[in-house]
């Protein structure tokens, strides 16, 4: 089954596979202290991630990690 791309914007989906990723290994607050230049990379590394490196910017960033933390949040419910 192919995945649908994945780029910059997608901040839920980047989510998703970030938590599926690192699952409860980050909570919170260990999220919003993640330094930008490792959340790139890991982001860069999301198999289905299209997105070049120059295309991200200090917003979507800052979108990923609020997204990644409602996706923690969402999964400590369950």
């Amino acid at each position: 089954m192919h995945e649908p791309s994945i780029n910059w914007p997608d901040y839920e989906d980047i989510a998703m596979k970030l938590y599926e990723r690192f699952g409860d290994e980050f909570n919170e607050s260990r999220i919003y202290r993640v330094r930008f230049t490792d959340l790139i990379q890991w982001v860069l590394e999301i198999p289905s991630f299209v997105g070049k490196r120059e295309e991200c910017n200090e917003g979507h960033l800052e979108q990923i990690q609020s997204a990644w933390v409602y996706e923690w949040r969402a999964n400590q419910k369950r």
